[in-house]
């Protein structure tokens, strides 16, 4: 008795192993960033996903300059370059009484569009913001609306709030470090704004304090320092703008492209020397502990496979479906494809014309890229299916600070000896759950293995077909069914003379 006692705890611990094994959880999101400034986030521009937080989603902060990338974004969605601004007495005094006059600019004084950009985002002139919001909007106040319109378009939340163009004091001009790195992506994504904000340096024309022009360079440490012994040296930086309030602290954006990959640190209420480190560490640490991986050469589902395709109770064929090429997610290097979780969503308002149905990827509750599938150019949208036909759902995921999930306590695994009967049922239980994992096990074996063959079958037909042997094909397989057949046959009349 005692060694049956032991058999069946054996087996029991086998199967739970088994099914823990079976359901195990994806590998941890990484999170050891160590930087030092009260808030901080990273994310990835192509898929979007925010790979790191702290205090970046529920915190707002002063944003100081970096205010600037949102007036630089705005005017040139509504200006061109060439346009000549005005500096008026407004734009002039409309800053505060410290805040200087970096280029000695007079009312009265004109410079191109270009030329202000340039002094707003390498050397963050306050007169400039003023100026170019003036000429854009009107005034500044009437600027002030399209930037809060704007940051409300590109997804911020309520926390985020502009009340002047240029970042100095205000009020309630406050910005999340999540939502600033929203701000940043869609100014990144302008070749325009990227070229004025990676160059060194710039000259502007003549003003009356600068009859010959005058010229200045990039603020932004980890962009210009090129000495490898630096703790800011950083060649995979391109782009980027600094601000400092003594409110707001040090703040700091960085753009920066490494392997293919493009990311974006922010720092917000940092520390004098220590934000650019900051800034740096975020970036090395999405860019080392993380990987892209392209949707369309991992996904299966809804372009793979001879089922129709229910969506939105329409039917399509797989083959006449797609996936966006580009569109990829973002996981940690020890993590794959089959990790993240797809959920099918509705359209969005602004979807592409030929889109079909939102692919949403999430990993561990977080989001980590979308993709929409499409209907090929050459296929023909199909027609409604019946109202009894089901289709899948999904649901918008939402956005959290970007730190590992609290588990409960309930989700650790423990094992306690059962009684004699409820070690029956566990033991039945278990053989019932190998049966079932076997069975499908060989089911799908089969069906992979029947596909190979088929797939090799129909390549090799292929071959032969280009080189004109696929009569010579055909005649073999014939030949070897007809083997099999009579060898069936010998087997059949074997067994009844047994």
């Amino acid at each position: 008795m005692p060694k049956i006692r032991r058999l069946l705890c054996c087996i029991l611990i086998i199967s739970q192993l088994f099914a823990i094994t079976t359901f195990a959880e994806p590998p941890a999101w990484p999170s050891d960033t160590g930087i030092m400034a009260e808030s901080g986030a990273v994310i990835d521009v192509d898929s979007g996903t925010l790979i790191y937080g702290q205090n970046c989603i529920n915190n707002a902060y002063p944003p100081a300059s970096i205010t600037k990338l949102l007036t630089a974004l705005i005017v040139l969605e509504n200006c061109e370059l060439d346009e000549v601004v005005t500096f008026s007495d407004t734009a002039m005094l409309s800053v505060e009484a410290d805040s200087g006059n970096k280029l000695s600019l007079v009312a009265g004084d004109q410079l191109s569009v270009e030329d202000c950009l340039y002094a707003l985002l390498l050397f963050s002139v306050n007169q400039s913001a003023n100026a170019l919001a003036e000429h854009t909007a009107g005034s500044i106040p009437a600027f002030v609306d399209m930037m809060n319109a704007k940051a409300a378009q590109l997804g911020c939340s309520e926390k985020t709030h502009f009340d002047n163009p240029s970042g100095l004091n205000g009020d309630t001009q406050k910005v999340t470090a999540y939502d600033m790195a929203l701000i940043a992506k869609a100014a990144f994504n302008n070749e325009e704004l990227l070229k004025i904000s990676s160059s060194l340096n710039h000259k502007i024309a003549p003003t009356v304090n600068n009859p010959t022009g005058v010229s200045f360079r990039h603020e932004h440490r980890l962009i210009y320092t090129t000495d490898p012994s630096s703790e800011y040296y950083y060649p995979p930086a391109v782009a980027g703008k600094t601000g400092y309030l003594r409110l707001a602290g040090n703040t700091l954006v960085t753009y920066a492209e490494k392997d293919g990959r493009r990311l974006i640190s922010i720092i917000l209420k940092g520390s004098y020397g220590q934000y650019f480190v900051d800034g740096k560490n975020l970036l090395e640490f999405g860019f080392s502990r993380f990987k892209n991986l392209v949707i369309a050469e991992h996904e299966s589902h809804y372009v793979t496979g001879e089922e129709p395709v229910l969506i939105n109770d329409v039917s399509y064929h797989a083959s006449d479906l797609m996936i966006e090429p580009e569109r990829v997610i973002t996981l940690p290097n020890n993590a794959n494809f089959e990790d993240a979780m797809l959920t099918l969503e509705g359209l969005p308002s602004d979807h592409p014309e030929n889109a079909v149905a939102l692919l949403r990827y999430s990993y561990n509750d977080r989001q980590i890229g979308k993709a929409f599938l499409l209907l090929k150019d050459s296929a023909k949208r199909p027609g409604e299916l019946t109202p009894d036909s089901e289709s899948p759902s999904g649901s918008e995921e939402n956005l959290s600070d970007a730190s590992v999930p609290d588990q409960s306590e309930d989700d650790g695994f423990s094992f306690h000896m059962p009684s004699l009967p409820v070690l029956a049922i566990g033991v039945a239980a278990g053989f019932a759950l190998l049966a079932v994992f076997s069975a499908i096990w060989v089911f799908y074996s089969k069906r992979k293995e029947a596909r190979d063959l088929a797939a090799r079958r129909e390549a090799r037909r292929r071959r032969l077909q280009a080189s004109g042997e696929e009569a010579e094909f055909q005649r073999l397989m014939e030949i070897r069914r007809n083997k099999d057949a009579i060898a069936r046959q010998k087997r059949n009349d074997s067994s009844k003379e047994d």
